[in-house]
């Protein structure tokens, strides 16, 4: 059992709950604003709810967990938010941004989404020692002046049991999207959920082959993402898909 360092976070709320926001963050976007009360990406967060659906929703990064209140609330009772977050710093702080909330239907997971199980090097740490917090990403090797974790990586298709509905795959994920939707094709195939993402993937041909082919596409821009959804035809095709007891 590896020793856990103190960690050093913020108490914050905003409309939506109450939130553990790591100390090393006070920096960078998302934390500033939850920090000042308000609701990162607010846009965004009101599209999940009104899409939330009958079914589970995927969120990925989860950060220290800023969406999570919001989400947790616009689910139906049986659905469940399936929550990753690589950095063990900001998923310490998720789950206890869970535990202020009293949110009980989030399975969250330390781990970056990608192709399938296995380990990855996340670059956590800026040049001058600054957290890269929300911003923390994947990277091929190591480079001087930058701190770095060494992370597990999964899969959605892995974690997600194929008898669950799903209305919403959420990425944010440092231009991992490709990755993370690989990993979640089987997913998609099955239940046409809506897509929103903060960068599209970089294969424009592997999107459209694996992705638009399904029915997919472009319904909305919503702060810094792009939401996808399946036609009607596709969607109609996948409805007959029960939520389990």
């Amino acid at each position: 059992m590896p020793i856990m360092v103190p960690l050093k976070c913020l108490i914050a709320g905003n409309s939506h709950g109450i939130y553990c926001v790591p100390a090393s963050s006070e920096h960078r976007p998302a934390a500033r604003a939850v920090l000042r009360g308000e609701v990162w990406e607010a846009d965004t967060v009101a599209f999940l709810i009104e899409n939330a659906g009958s079914g589970d929703i995927i969120h990925a990064g989860t950060y220290f967990g800023d969406f999570l209140p919001a989400l947790a609330k616009a689910v139906v009772p049986e659905a469940r938010i399936w929550a990753f977050e690589p950095s063990l710093e900001n998923f310490r702080c998720a789950r206890i941004t869970l535990k202020l909330n009293d949110i009980r239907n989030v399975v969250l997971t330390q781990a970056a989404l990608g192709e399938c199980r296995g380990s990855a090097l996340l670059q956590t740490g800026e040049i001058g020692g600054r957290a890269a917090g929300g911003g923390s990403a994947i990277a091929k090797e190591r480079e001087p002046g930058f701190t770095y974790e060494e992370v597990q990586t999964a899969a959605i298709d892995e974690i997600v049991p194929a008898d669950r509905a799903v209305s919403i795959i959420h990425l944010d994920v440092e231009f991992q999207e490709q990755q993370a939707l690989t990993g979640a094709l089987d997913t998609i195939a099955r239940c046409r959920p809506l897509l929103v993402l903060e960068t599209l993937p970089a294969d424009a041909a592997w999107f459209a082959r694996e992705i638009l082919s399904l029915g997919y596409e472009e319904i909305a821009k919503l702060d810094k993402n792009v939401a996808f959804r399946a036609t009607q035809s596709e969607v109609q095709r996948t409805s007959s898909i029960s939520m389990p007891l």
